[in-house]
């Protein structure tokens, strides 16, 4: 083994991940407020699909990266994408490998790419948007509770 024997591999963040919607996304996909409420600490995949580069110096093959899906809208802003299940992005692109990520990571990743929104579940019957300041919060691990009042983001105590 060449010395390779005490060397392992960091445990993987989702061990045992099935694909399936996070159990805490199950009750509350459809319902905008309750996902949202949900969505930081969920497991969801984020879509990385294959980007074609230059060709190579020589002439020959072209080189590939790998890049996570942004969406751009009529009005010129930029979206990430996520989905709850390796299904529902398998149903956008079979191509595309999903990543899986917290909810809150997702969020994090459109705003360092210059994303003003992350939509969930694109294409499918209750796909939504996280937008503005609510993708801001969420990105921060800021919880959304109710008030007599309505919602509220709360930042959690450090």
């Amino acid at each position: 083994m060449g010395g390779l024997e005490h060397r392992s591999l960091a445990e993987p963040a989702f061990p045992g991940d099935d694909g399936q919607v996070d159990p805490a996304l199950v009750p509350v996909l459809g319902d905008p407020w309750a996902t949202l409420a949900q969505l930081g600490g969920a497991r969801v995949f984020v879509p990385i699909v294959a980007v074609l580069g230059e060709r190579a110096a020589d002439g020959g093959d072209k080189n590939a990266d790998m890049a996570a899906v942004l969406m751009t809208g009529a009005d010129g802003r930029r979206a990430l994408l996520a989905f709850s299940s390796v299904a529902r992005l398998e149903t956008w692109n079979p191509q595309a490998r999903p990543v899986p990520v917290y909810g809150q990571a997702a969020a994090q990743s459109a705003l360092a790419e210059g994303a003003s929104a992350l939509v969930l579940d694109l294409g499918q019957a209750h796909w939504q948007v996280v937008e503005t300041d609510d993708l801001g919060h969420l990105a921060a691990g800021d919880a959304l509770v109710r008030t007599e009042a309505g919602t509220a983001w709360v930042r959690p105590a450090t």
